[in-house]
């Protein structure tokens, strides 16, 4: 039996709302907005974002990490690594992913049969 693409989308519609009420989703969300909420841990994770940023230009550009700059890198991570509302934050959106990846496998599963086999391409039907 066929599936037309608007049952599958309308499918796919009660499937995203029964995500979000997911309280994985509910947790991330509050997790989010934690650490949204606090200024330590915002600043952390700006100057962390920022840091990998420059890091990341300035290797392309071909020049070195510094130790310093590594040092700070170290720093940063350690304190992100100990503030609790960024660790709640962490441990909620692997959560969060882990749902997600149950669901897209679960919908994978079902399309075994349309998997590529090996690096390239359809599947083969004879021998060399």
């Amino acid at each position: 039996m066929a599936t037309d693409t608007q049952s599958i989308l309308a499918d796919a519609d009660k499937l995203g709302l029964q995500v979000a009420q997911h309280p994985a989703v509910e947790k991330y969300r509050a997790a989010q907005k934690s650490v949204a909420e606090d200024p330590d841990a915002s600043r952390l994770l700006r100057d962390f974002d920022r840091l990998l940023e420059t890091l990341g230009r300035q290797e392309q550009s071909g020049m070195p990490v510094t130790d310093a700059q590594r040092s700070q890198l170290e720093s940063l991570q350690s304190q992100i690594m100990t503030h609790i509302k960024v660790k709640n934050l962490n441990m909620a959106q692997l959560e969060f992913v882990d749902l997600l990846r149950k669901v897209n496998q679960a919908i994978q599963g079902k399309l075994v049969d349309l998997q590529p086999q090996g690096a390239g391409g359809p599947p083969r039907t004879g021998g060399r």
